[in-house]
């Protein structure tokens, strides 16, 4: 009775988080990834592509890609169709159009560690070390770990016509030619012009700013620490070779090396044996797709 009246309350407020309870309509697109693999970033670019005559900012990004583990459900409700939104979710049958993000697990996790530094998650000291196993263990989030939420939508939907898995890595070195595919997804036929624009409006430096001016009011950092940036805090790939400790590295590679591999992540210390199913899509992915 105590959980059904507080439901209700949050009902009427307004402040029933969406996350995985919502309805979902044929027509949605989901931006879906492990936490901190660039879903804050790709929304910005894909809301620069899809609005190119309205500045998008923080004010506005959750009417144009809105986070459904931040919004209630009657907040998406007022989104326009066709919606695009952003989601952390394991693998979900309804989601029948999605973008698929993924990042280099011992990035990753870094970025986590400092994420959930900011939001009081964890304690400045707390012993990096001690929070990989954690987060290989799947207990940081409700997410599953990195490979559970990374295969289960591989698993399911790789070989999909509504399914694109693109690595954090490529965007960051071709952001242009990551968001053609993505306006291909969307059926938009976008101009190379139209897509450098979309890029330059959504850079690292001009999201940083508005962190840093609109911060106080945006759903995800409102409240949160100001001295650890929510937005790329340092915006490149393999930090995790000079903050990660060897063991840390070594706890990844060994729980997860068939699938890195596979997804065309080079591995240090994990001598993985001929890849096996499921892992064999992913590399024909890599193949394909990484070389």
């Amino acid at each position: 009775m105590i959980n059904e009246a507080i439901y209700i309350v949050k009902y009427i407020l307004g402040k029933d988080i969406a996350g995985r309870d919502f309805t979902v309509f044929p027509d949605d697109t989901f931006v879906v990834s492990y936490p901190r693999s660039g879903n804050t970033w790709t929304r910005f670019l894909i809301a620069n592509l899809i609005r190119p005559n309205e500045l998008v900012t923080l004010r506005n990004i959750e009417r144009i890609v809105p986070d459904t583990h931040a919004l209630s459900k009657e907040f998406l409700k007022t989104i326009p169709r066709p919606r695009v939104l952003k989601s952390h979710q394991y693998f979900d049958p309804r989601y029948k159009r999605v973008i698929y993000l993924v990042r280099d697990p011992r990035d990753a996790a870094i970025s986590y560690y400092h994420f959930q530094r900011k939001y009081r998650d964890i304690e400045d000291h707390y012993p990096i070390d001690r929070y990989v196993t954690r987060f290989v263990a799947g207990n940081v989030s409700g997410f599953g770990s990195w490979a559970e939420n990374a295969l289960s939508w591989l698993a399911t939907r790789y070989s999909s016509p509504g399914f694109l898995l693109l690595r954090y890595e490529d965007i960051l070195v071709q952001p242009a030619a990551a968001l053609g595919k993505i306006a291909k997804l969307l059926g938009i036929e976008a101009t190379p012009e139209r897509l450098a624009e979309a890029v330059e409006r959504s850079s690292v430096e001009k999201m940083r700013k508005l962190e840093e001016t609109q911060g106080d009011n945006w759903v995800s950092t409102k409240g949160r620490r100001k001295d650890i940036p929510f937005i790329g805090r340092t915006a490149k790939t393999g930090g995790w070779k000079s903050e990660l400790p060897q063991n840390s590295v070594a706890e990844i590679e060994s729980a997860w090396g068939p699938l890195m591999k596979g997804l065309g992540y080079e591995l240090t210390q994990c001598d993985c044996q001929a890849l096996e199913p499921p892992y064999i899509a992913m590399e024909d992915w890599r193949q394909r797709h990484v070389g």
